[in-house]
């Protein structure tokens, strides 16, 4: 019996995971990663448990899939395929359980070896890097494995070259987004100005931003989990202008507000780096869009 695992928003699950772990031949060792060990940002009670099990073999884990309900009723899950990694050849795969009690685990499956390589390693792999704790080692494994440094997934300072090249394109996605628009194609339109243009260029920008701030010492989280905490109020607002919900015309009043937001972060990280912010393509950007809004609107009305 399992204790308190149907408390997810306290430690008791992790308890009664340890146990479960500590009961379970097959499982030679269970480590907890990520925020709920000790990683930036912290843990809340709403943060998943990120769980490596060291398996004897992980197949059987895959094939027969009756033990994540160990845990609770299961509501929900995502199971990645099994895979090789890269560095050692051997075969992993991961899942996600979301649990009808609240509770959500990330099962990591590892065999012996890759744990044994792990813990040989200078470096550990990213995961493990953000933090770890060892919950269970029946066999003595885990001795070995470094510290966490807490860098690999710290943000990279550019050089001038991909700079230049990743303000570019972040630019050229603008026009896509006015096309959409003018034929109210809603759903591309928000994925390219929601997902692209701020999930991939000026989340980017802001991490480089509190880098540079901060002395590259500060993460932000996996899709900037953390940004509205080290970003000023003025700053948030400025990134929720952006946003808007489906209608057309608020779309195009949040592209505007995208376009400028970036400018004004990418002026601020370029005079960081010490390089030089195109202003003169933000300029040409802005008003290429004015022209194509009016133009784009008479052809179409032209040819309807």
């Amino acid at each position: 019996m399992l204790p308190r695992v149907d408390a997810p928003w306290n430690d008791g699950a992790l308890n009664g995971l340890q146990q479960w772990a500590a009961g379970n031949a097959a499982v030679r060792a269970m480590l907890l990663t990520n925020s709920r060990a000790g990683a930036p940002g912290g843990a809340d009670a709403l943060s998943d448990f990120d769980i490596v099990l060291a398996v004897r073999d992980i197949h059987p884990f895959f094939a027969d899939r009756a033990w994540i309900g160990d845990f609770g009723p299961v509501l929900v899950t995502y199971w990645d395929p099994i895979y090789t990694d890269p560095a050692t050849g051997l075969e992993i795969f991961g899942n996600v359980v979301q649990y009808e009690n609240g509770l959500r685990i990330d099962f990591t499956l590892w065999p012996l070896e890759q744990l044994r390589h792990v813990a040989a390693n200078e470096q550990l792999p990213p995961d493990l890097d953000l933090g770890y704790a060892v919950l269970v080692d029946k066999d003595g494994l885990t001795p070995g494995l470094r510290a966490p440094g807490r860098t690999a997934f710290a943000p990279q300072r550019p050089d001038a070259a991909e700079f230049a090249r990743f303000v570019e394109e972040f630019y050229s996605d603008a026009p896509f987004v006015a096309k959409c628009l003018l034929r109210a194609e809603v759903l591309p339109a928000k994925w390219a100005l929601d997902h692209d243009m701020k999930q991939v260029y000026l989340r980017r920008l802001l991490e480089w931003q509190i880098a540079l701030r901060t002395g590259w010492t500060v993460q932000t989280g996996s899709l900037g989990k953390r940004l509205k905490q080290l970003m000023s109020r003025e700053q948030w607002l400025k990134l929720e202008a952006g946003y808007a919900a489906a209608g057309v015309e608020d779309n195009w009043r949040a592209l505007e507000a995208t376009l400028e937001f970036f400018r004004e972060v990418g002026e601020d990280v370029a005079d960081g780096f010490g390089y030089v912010f195109p202003g003169e393509l933000h300029r040409r950007v802005c008003a290429f869009l004015l022209r194509y809004r009016r133009e784009g609107a008479a052809a179409l009305a032209e040819a309807s």
